[in-house]
């Protein structure tokens, strides 16, 4: 499988996406994944040229990023993680 670039997005860049960032760190290790996880705000998406291949959002993202975006909420919720869990790995091909 190839690597991934996987960029993390929460309103600030710092609190929540440290949280999933770790928490999709783990999981990446935990299957054999090969991931670079970087962390930002929702704002960075705005300036377009995201280096990722796709986001892992805790909040609301512009539907012009061009890259997919998976729902991060069930990291803070603990509902619906399996499911996420399955679209980061289905992202890995």
């Amino acid at each position: 499988m190839a690597s991934k670039r996987i960029l993390v997005i929460c309103g600030t860049g710092v609190a929540t996406s440290t949280v999933v960032a770790t928490k999709i760190k783990d999981f990446c290790a935990s299957k054999g994944l090969d991931a670079t996880i970087s962390q930002g705000k929702v704002t960075d998406t705005l300036r377009g040229d995201l280096a990722a291949d796709f986001i892992v959002a805790t909040t609301q993202v512009p539907g012009s990023v061009g890259i997919p975006v998976i729902a991060g909420l069930p990291f803070l919720t603990g509902m619906g993680l399996d499911k996420v869990y399955a679209e980061i790995e289905k992202q890995f091909g």
